[in-house]
């Protein structure tokens, strides 16, 4: 027999997951639009933008272990990491709008002051999400209730997506009536607003509920010494490391997919059937006026519709995870996943519709394993407890995240690595070998990574009948702290 369940409602759970609805909407911002925001209306030159990412982001992986041993050892009658989504909710709305504010500055005074809102910026990023991921972890130990918990997170994530891929130029261009810097100034400053009421709502409507018993006394180089023995959180870490150089380079590569392989009249064809058939209902959009956008709009476009299919997925992924555990699920969908990402290399330039299909499946796919490494997260903070008896949720979260930093930053170097090699220039007639490249480099290379991927979940020892069992002991470990 399970536990009892720890039922969470779904205003909690709505509310939870307001918190990373908020982030993104300012760490989505950052992964779409800052580097053109930095070169076109900042002022910087690439080079300079380039050196500022990678110091900034650098200093995240540094920040976020510091966040985690500091949450574990935070005690307030809120809790250890609800504080935190308060305590930093303005000061991230503050350095959110900030860091896409263009001072009246020379270059050298706005290369300082870039440095010093970016990497402010990133502090607060680690000081806000540590604490909050660390959250789903100690708000339930019941495993189904985890993982709805992070099915309704990942609906805010893909909402939130779908805000900034859809509004943010628009809404740019439209306060700033040609001065980008003042619409980027207003827009942020509207995101960074609606984030900080998120993040508020996300304190007032959650509760800890997972505790370390009262007399554990651990000691950070303790705690460390129990991640590094923790192999399932080795497994994790790693987990987290290929699925993001995955990411990294499948969407590093794909607009270039669109811009210099796709067949631009095909693509015009593709976006004029929409505006009369599934748009026309709603009136012309006029995706086909400038064949400049062509490319761009139909890239959008599939984009849009891939979201929506990645919401039916996220709705699938916790009775699939309560049937056959979020390891299994975890692991199959992955695969299915990768060989829809794989089939993009039989697409011919003129395969508009079936490039449309290939993105749909799979972003359905990918819908359906957002939410469970998440979840998994905390069954590694769970596994820590259940074998060590001491529990330090902040740093096994702080941990994983630094591996999604780490994937994402090799996977960027290899995104712009292999084109390099396969001789690509800049907005011109790419050559047949470019041409090959980016069809490899969108389809076959990454899903190397997420092969590695798979591979690490078949080692990974947390399944469903483990999860029930730790499930259980733990909680009848925990009545006798009460």
């Amino acid at each position: 027999m399970h536990s009892e369940t720890q039922k969470i409602s779904v205003k909690e759970k709505i509310g939870f997951s307001l918190g990373d609805g908020a982030a993104n909407l300012i760490f989505q911002t950052m992964m779409l639009l800052q580097l053109s925001f930095y070169t076109d209306t900042f002022g910087l030159t690439a080079g300079a933008a380039a050196a500022l990412f990678l110091i900034a982001r650098l200093w995240g992986a540094v920040a976020d272990p510091i966040m985690g041993a500091i949450g574990d050892r935070t005690k307030t009658r809120w809790g250890k990491f609800r504080p935190w989504v308060l305590w930093t909710a303005v000061p991230f709305g503050i350095v959110g709008y900030l860091a896409f504010t263009t001072p009246d500055f020379g270059t050298s005074g706005k290369l300082v002051y870039a440095y010093i809102t970016y990497l402010l910026l990133m502090t607060v990023y680690s000081a806000n999400n540590i604490p909050y991921s660390a959250l789903s972890g100690v708000i339930t130990g019941d495993m189904e209730q985890r993982t709805s918990l992070s099915s309704f997170r990942f609906v805010l994530v893909v909402l939130a997506t779908l805000a900034i891929q859809g509004f943010a130029l628009p809404m740019v261009n439209h306060f700033g009536q040609g001065d980008s810097a003042k619409g980027y100034q207003i827009t942020m400053g509207i995101f960074s607003a609606i984030a900080v009421l998120f993040f508020i709502i996300t304190f007032a409507t959650t509760k800890e509920r997972i505790k370390p018993a009262p007399q554990q006394k651990t000691s950070l180089k303790q705690d460390i010494t129990d991640l590094f023995t923790n192999r399932q959180w080795m497994i994790m870490f790693f987990v987290f490391v290929f699925m993001f150089i995955f990411l990294a380079i499948r969407n590093g590569i794909l607009l270039y997919f669109f811009k210099y392989y796709l067949d631009v009249e095909s693509q015009r064809a593709f976006l004029e059937g929409l505006d009369k058939g599934l748009f026309g209902l709603l009136g012309s959009t006029g995706m086909t006026a400038a064949s400049a956008d062509i490319a761009g709009n139909t890239f959008s476009v599939i984009n849009i519709l891939s979201q929506i299919a990645s919401l039916l997925g996220i709705a699938l992924s916790k009775p699939l995870a309560t049937k056959f555990g979020k390891r299994d699920a975890f692991r199959t969908w992955l695969i299915i996943s990768g060989i829809f990402a794989a089939l993009f290399i039989i697409a011919p330039p003129t395969g508009i519709l079936l490039t449309c299909i290939l993105s749909i499946l799979f972003n359905f796919a990918w819908g359906v394993t957002m939410p469970l490494p998440w979840a998994m997260m905390a069954d590694v903070a769970d596994y820590g407890e259940w074998k060590t008896k001491r529990r330090a949720t902040g740093i096994v979260f702080a941990g994983v995240v630094i591996g999604l930093k780490v994937g994402l930053a090799i996977g960027g170097f290899l995104a712009g690595q292999l084109l390099s090699l396969y001789g690509y220039v800049s907005n011109v007639a790419q050559s047949a070998g470019a041409l090959r490249g980016i069809r490899l480099t969108v389809s076959i290379y990454p899903v190397i990574a997420l092969v590695l991927c798979v591979i690490a979940l078949f080692i990974y020892g947390i399944n469903r009948k483990v999860e029930y069992q730790m499930q259980d002991e733990l909680a009848e470990r925990r009545k006798n702290y009460e």
